[in-house]
């Protein structure tokens, strides 16, 4: 008795320990967190359109790069970015604990398959239900809590980059499996292009969490300040990167039924709450039906609220009438919008494209801007004509093209006679000549003579070529004009018969 109360207090203490060490163990493990570190991959800056002498400013920018930037040691998550690791992490402890638990049943089904003796049977079935039992209350836990993601995990660049090894940045729809296979967080891409002389830098930041270019910049250098240039652009990308001060933005828009996008993406209607996003620039648009739409750019500082209030402005209407006779369609842009006489009611003060059509086939197009005020009724009048035969333009075309070549022949033809004749004169002012020279003399005269004609003539034809084929280009063309004040009625105008006739002669040519 004097040797089992010792022992009982050492196995007591033994188990206070080993619960206590488990109970730090859990807590541990509880308070672990997932995501402890951030990694960015510096892709290779394209250089490719500097000349071959200066392609190697692109591993100079790179490897600078590298320096400014591995003196970042945390980076503070953004809300955005917390939900995305958040939720990976969540499915992904889900996922496991669910197919943990489908392969325990179907372990358990394999056991009453095969079937065992009755003392081990009753045995297995209890350890393979208690199992199952526990990989259920896994399940259940790991659907209702979500695991802990760092908020401020180490920022790293990738070990290549370290060992100023730089891979080639994704093609266009890559970006998100170029980060899976490079097992990192973003990348960071850029070109250097000539500017007169100077170097223009662009570079842009890829996240994985917004599946998108977060951040972009630009800056100009020249060979001498190549430091200062690199300090400048690394200075905004390490706010970035950092995130120790993310921005923070609300905004309210009027009326209360106004879309909001930031970045292009959905934010809110009439008003969102506060949203975090890397300090730098932002797009705005805010959209409402009946209103004009407004998009523009504004930028966030590090740790700043900003509170931006919007108030679209009402879009006002004007009242366009078209008339007609028959059953002309109108059609406003693409869409066919009725038959004449028909009333459009477009905005105020804006381009606008009408289109009619008549009963045979004749069409009439005509751009214009509409009125900068609603007070008085407006009308539009419209021109129809058949449409331009095919090959029409090209044919005419192809005859000035000709009759120019004509002038120049006639031209140069001209131009050598006038300086053969000119030598015949020489000679002939001497007055010691034969009868043949005399014969040769005409001969050049008349030659000279005839090509001045033909120049006159295949001139003048040539301007009537291109007369003609500038008014064959000029019709099918849509013509801009301006409302009136008050109805103007609408009539067809068919072409005269002259124009007909040409048409006609054309073909037989």
């Amino acid at each position: 008795m004097a040797v089992f109360f010792p022992l009982c207090i050492l196995y007591a203490v033994c188990a206070l320990q080993v619960f206590a060490s488990g109970a730090a163990e859990t807590q541990t493990a509880e308070a672990a967190s997932q995501n402890n570190e951030w990694v960015l991959c510096i892709t290779g800056i394209d250089s490719s359109s500097l000349p071959a002498n200066r392609v190697n400013i692109s591993g100079l920018v790179e490897r600078k790069l590298v320096d400014k930037l591995s003196s970042i040691g945390y980076r503070t998550r953004v809300l955005p970015e917390y939900a995305y690791y958040e939720d990976y992490a969540w499915t992904r402890e889900r996922s496991a604990a669910a197919r943990s638990l489908a392969a325990k049943i179907e372990e358990r089904s394999q056991f009453l398959f095969r079937g065992e003796p009755d003392w081990r049977y009753r045995r297995n079935i209890e350890r393979l239900d208690k199992e199952i039992e526990n990989l259920r209350t896994a399940l259940e836990t790991a659907e209702s809590n979500a695991p802990a993601i760092n908020n401020q995990p180490v920022f790293k660049l990738t070990q290549g980059n370290i060992d100023l090894s730089f891979p080639a940045p994704p093609q266009q729809g890559g970006e998100s499996r170029f980060c899976s296979s490079q097992r990192v967080d973003a990348f960071l891409s850029g070109t250097i292009s000539n500017f007169h002389g100077r170097y223009v830098l662009s570079v842009k930041l890829y996240a994985l969490y917004m599946r998108a270019f977060v951040w972009q910049d630009s800056i100009i250098f020249s060979d001498e300040d190549i430091e200062t240039a690199i300090a400048q652009i690394t200075r905004k990308l390490i706010i970035v990167l950092s995130g120790s001060a993310p921005a923070a933005v609300s905004i309210n828009a009027q009326p209360s039924d106004s879309l909001i996008l930031i970045n292009r993406s959905f934010a809110g209607r009439g008003e969102t709450n506060v949203m975090e996003f890397p300090p730098g620039s932002i797009l705005v648009t805010a959209t409402s039906p009946n209103h004009e739409s407004l998009t523009f750019e504004t930028s966030l500082a590090p740790g700043e609220l900003a509170r931006i209030n919007i108030n679209l402005n009402p879009i006002e209407y004007v009242d366009v009438e078209i008339y007609g006779s028959g059953d002309n369609r109108i059609y406003h842009g693409a869409m066919y919008v009725g038959e004449a006489p028909f009333t459009l009611c477009l905005p105020l003060d804006t381009l606008e494209y009408v289109e009619m059509e008549t009963s045979d086939l004749q069409r009439g197009t005509v751009v214009f801007h509409t009125p900068a005020t609603s007070e008085v009724a407006q009308s539009l009048s419209l021109n129809a004509s058949p449409p331009l035969q095919s090959g029409r333009v090209d044919r005419m075309r192809r005859h000035y093209y000709w009759s120019w070549g004509g002038v120049w022949i006639s031209g140069i033809t001209a131009w050598l006679s006038y300086y053969s004749l000119t030598g015949y004169s020489v000679v002939a002012s001497t007055g010691n000549y034969s009868d043949e020279f005399a014969a040769n003399y005409n001969i050049a005269y008349n030659i000279h003579n005839g090509s001045l004609i033909a120049l006159g003539v295949t001139g003048a034809y040539c301007i009537y070529r291109l007369i003609r084929y500038l008014h064959a280009a000029n019709r099918g063309a849509t013509r801009v004009a301006s409302t009136t004040p008050g109805i103007r009625h609408y009539q067809t105008e068919i072409p005269e018969t002259i124009e007909i006739e040409e048409e006609l002669q054309e073909k037989k040519e």
